[in-house]
């Protein structure tokens, strides 16, 4: 079963964020937490990210930003990442986690969730869209507990 979802991007501030709390708003039982694998550690939510978020109900005023460890993949049912590099990244840090690493994009066709750090707003809007289908998408893929 997939009761822990381990959502990661790069500084935890932009993508997985936002991704973790879409998760949450469509799976309130399950245990979603999200960390980066270069985390801006300490940080919260990246403002343009946080604004996109808050319109659809999503509050990511209380994110603090994490780097990623070998216990939180030990823990993780199922661990989503943005690119093939990252998936690559945490096969490297714990080679176990590679049979339960994905694409968040994996049901949408889509390669990858781009880095929207320091781009323009509708680079934001874009990625927004994006984890929103790929968590949408997600929905039907997981089993009820």
């Amino acid at each position: 079963m997939f009761d822990r979802i381990l959502v990661l991007c790069t500084g935890n501030i932009c993508r997985s964020p936002v991704a973790e709390a879409l998760f949450r708003q469509r799976f309130p039982d399950r245990q979603i937490t999200s960390a980066g694998l270069g985390a801006l550690v300490g940080e919260g939510a990246e403002p343009t990210a946080k604004e996109l978020a808050a319109r659809e109900g999503l509050d990511l005023s209380a994110h603090v930003a994490r780097q990623v460890d070998v216990g939180m993949l030990q823990s993780a049912d199922l661990v989503l990442v943005m690119s093939d590099g990252q998936r690559r990244a945490v096969t490297e840090l714990y080679p176990a986690a590679s049979g339960k690493t994905m694409l968040l994009t994996r049901w949408i066709g889509e390669n990858e969730v781009p880095d929207p750090y320091h781009k323009s707003r509708s680079a934001f809007e874009h990625v927004h869209c994006l984890l929103t289908q790929a968590v949408d998408a997600w929905v039907g893929k997981l089993p009820d507990r």
